[in-house]
Formats: C-alpha cells, structure tokens, sequence
C-alpha cells in the first residue's frame, strides 16, 4: 500500500498542469531581473498581498531570515512568540547570520501574542538595551494548532507598532490556508504588516518556493541579502511556472484539506487513549497527545509505520498530522481505523 504520510504538507507532489507549466516556461536570469515568468510570479504575488512588489526564495525559512535582516540592523531587537518558527526552528540564522537579538514573548494558544506583553516588551532608547525595532506574527500558526489569526488582531498589533514606530513582519507559510478558514481576502490579513512571507510549497503544491512582499525599497534590500545568502538564482522561472498555476488554481482547494483536518480530529477525538482540542482544529493541522499505559510514543509511531502510515512526533508523546492534497477522505479514514486498532489491540 502506499503510504499515507500525514508528516507535513510539504510532501505534496507538484501537478501534472505545473509540470506541463515548468517544461514550457519562458525562461531568462533572475540575478540580472530578466526572468519574464518569475517576474510575473512577483508581480501576481504583490497584488495577492496588496503589496508594492516581490521576491522569489527558495524557502520560507530564507524569506523570513532575509525580511528580517532588511527591517534590522546588528544589535537590534525583534519581538516573536515562543512557538514561532523563525524562534523553534530556523536555526538561529536571524542572531547568527545578522546579529539579531530575539525577545521571545509566550505565545497565546491561539497563535497570538499578548497585547499588553507586546508593549510592555518594546524598549525605550537606552544606552544599555538593544533597541526594539520589529514585531514578528505567524499566521497561520503551526504549532498553535495551524490556528488562523485574525484580520482584528492583525489590525491591533499594526496599530501598536504604529505608535511606537515598529515594523510588523508577517511568517504566513501558510497564509492562504488562513484566508481560506477566515474566508476573507487574503489582502485583509497582510494590510496592516510591512512585509510577509509565504510559501508555495505546502499546500499550494509547488514543488519549491516562497515569496517576500513588502514595499519596493524593502524588496531591494531584500534582494541584495537574498544574494548575500546564496539565494540568487538564474533562470528560476521554470519553478515560478509551478508558483503560477497553485497561486492561480490551487488556494480554493485547500479547503478540502481543512475538512479532512476536523474529519481527523473528530474520529481521533473519539479513540481512548488519545486527548485532542477539537474546536482548536481550523486549518489543516492538528496536533494530539498520546495517553496509553503500554504504547508509548516511538513504539507508536513505528507501528503505524509497519502499517504505512507516517505521522510527526514533535514532543514525547505529543503528535502532529497535516492534511494536504495527497491524503483522500478514504485515507482519513484508514488513518482512523488503523490508530483505533492500534491503541485497541495494543499492536
């Protein structure tokens, strides 16, 4: 059988309509900005966004580190959540690449971060501290459940760094899985931040990329950092063709992906032996604890391996599933039949 691989939306295999898309590609050199169709990928995603303009990356990882390092200089500090990517699991590039110091607030369970810590947090000019110069969301937030953050939250916090004369960047790797569950424009959730970053290969399908919107001088200092970090790249239209057809094709279907998610939810919700927030289920994440006396998290997931079913353990005994567009119903429901047999059974 094949495997069903619940592991990360990452693993999604580019369409037959990209591939068609990325042989035919009018192609050129990026580095010297003469690539027609990544140009026109930028293009589409600074409109997406409301955005002045945009740059193509390989990853999310090198748009969040590169957005950063535009809006900051050395010594600097920025605020971000505890449970934030560019803080879990971007390998400390914004301190050690750019010699960015992080304050790192606790993040709420939805993904947010309090209000009042936010501001309390922001330094005053003082010959002793770092000087608080950018605020980093999440949305939607991985480790908060996939939780989509909303456009009244996006607004108070645009407000806050307005007053004390902050930048916002936005980490949206899957900003459009936020947009889809909010049902909102995805411009509703950008409008109030200075830049963001989003990724075209995770439930968009594209088989590589990430995008960084903001406004055209923070495009330009963007692009010089991303050469600096070994992002410059030539004829990268071939990828941008893929970027294209899921920008263009693909965001609507990602709300397969979110019913998929609560269907999971709700038949793991029932099983013994497994704790998991339903109502926290909004997007296409879900994360749930393991509570059996004889199973315990590695023997779970190799028996679920034997039986070609890969899922992510992020903590002992605390699992991650993310649904994408190469997971059906009916494999949702081999998942949930297999993971009651196993907890039943014992094997």
């Amino acid at each position: 059988m094949k495997p069903i691989d619940l592991r990360s939306d990452t693993l999604t295999q580019p369409t037959q309509a990209m591939r068609e898309a990325m042989a035919g590609a009018e192609v050129g050199d990026d580095v010297f900005e003469e690539d027609p169709t990544l140009i026109k990928l930028e293009m589409l995603a600074a409109k997406k966004t409301g955005k002045e303009s945009a740059l193509f990356v390989p990853s999310g990882t090198m748009g969040n580190l590169i957005s950063v390092l535009s809006h900051c200089q050395r010594g600097d500090e920025i605020l971000l959540g505890d449970r934030s990517h560019i803080f879990l699991h971007e390998v400390g590039g914004i301190s050690a690449l750019g010699g960015v110091h992080p304050r790192i607030l606790p993040n709420n369970q939805d993904g947010t971060l309090p209000l009042p810590l936010i501001e309390q947090s922001i330094r005053h000019e003082d010959i002793h501290s770092p000087s608080t110069r950018l605020i980093c969301l999440e949305n939607t937030h991985n480790f908060c459940q996939g939780s989509p953050i909303s456009p009244e939250y996006m607004e108070y916090v645009g407000d806050l760094a307005a007053k004390f004369g902050l930048r916002v960047h936005l980490d949206g790797a899957r900003l459009f899985n936020a947009a889809v569950a909010l049902d909102l424009d995805v411009k509703i959730l950008t409008q109030r931040v200075d830049s963001v970053m989003f990724c075209l290969s995770k439930g968009l399908s594209a088989p590589v990329g990430s995008l960084v919107c903001g406004e055209r001088d923070f495009i330009q200092r963007a692009r010089k950092f991303r050469k600096m970090v070994g992002g410059g790249m030539r004829q990268a239209g071939h990828l941008a063709a893929a970027g294209l057809v899921a920008l263009e094709n693909l965001v609507e279907r990602l709300k397969e992906d979110h019913l998929h998610a609560r269907f999971l939810a709700e038949q793991l919700a029932s099983i013994e032996g497994i704790e998991l927030d339903q109502k926290g289920v909004k997007t296409n994440i879900i994360f749930f604890k393991l509570n059996h006396p004889r199973i315990d998290g590695d023997k779970f997931l190799s028996i679920l391996e034997a039986k070609s079913i890969k899922i992510l353990m992020t903590d002992p005994g605390i699992f991650r599933a993310v649904l994408h567009r190469e997971i059906s119903r009916e494999q949702v429901e081999v998942v949930a039949k297999t993971i009651q047999s196993v907890l039943s059974n014992g094997r």
